[in-house]
């Protein structure tokens, strides 16, 4: 169940927000959490700011997690909905289908680069944070990749070359650099309180 606040970096923070829950469902519930999950998200649209709601079913049927993806206009009207009297009525028409409480993580976007592989993520760190070690990884990774790709690309036509040169990028960002950078600054990124 959703116990605990959401996490917000200002109150005045108005991008759009999304809403990662994980139902672990008993074998032989299936079809009962599907009934679920098509009611519950009939009045999760009802509510202002819904950007759309999705579940990633299962493919292994030894382990039936389901996913479910809730999109919010802002982090105020995800939280209403998460914390209404509408939601707590479905979540406890759930708690007959699931194996253990639901998971909730809310993302926003960049904080995906911030996750740490031995702790599960609460809330994300304050965004200026994960603006200035982008930045850095960023600046570490261009001039690197254009010294070693230039003269390997530079006979390819421009748009080409920056399809791969971006690409490649991204990558690196994505699976080496930023979780480097993560564990790096993990102290001041997730300061203990």
């Amino acid at each position: 169940m959703f116990d605990e606040p959401l996490a917000s970096n200002t109150s005045e923070e108005s991008y759009p927000v999304t809403a990662v829950i994980s139902h672990v469902v008993k074998t032989g519930r299936e079809q009962g959490y599907e009934a679920w999950f098509h009611g519950i998200a009939a009045d999760a649209r009802k509510f202002k700011g819904h950007l759309g709601v999705s579940t990633i079913r299962p493919q292994d049927h030894t382990h039936l997690e389901y996913v479910v993806i809730l999109r919010f206009d802002c982090y105020d009207n995800l939280k209403t909905w998460l914390e209404s009297d509408i939601r707590r009525e479905w979540i406890e028409r759930l708690q007959p289908l699931i194996e253990k409480p639901e998971t909730v993580q809310t993302l926003t976007g960049l904080e995906t680069w911030f996750t740490l592989s031995d702790r599960p993520m609460k809330s994300p760190p304050p965004r200026y944070k994960m603006m200035l070690v982008t930045w850095l990884a960023v600046f570490l990774t261009l001039p690197m990749l254009n010294r070693l790709l230039a003269p390997l690309l530079s006979g390819l036509p421009v748009l080409l070359n920056q399809l791969i040169s971006t690409g490649l990028g991204v990558a690196l960002l994505t699976y080496v650099i930023m979780p480097r950078l993560t564990q790096l600054f993990r102290k001041w990124l997730y300061p203990t309180p």
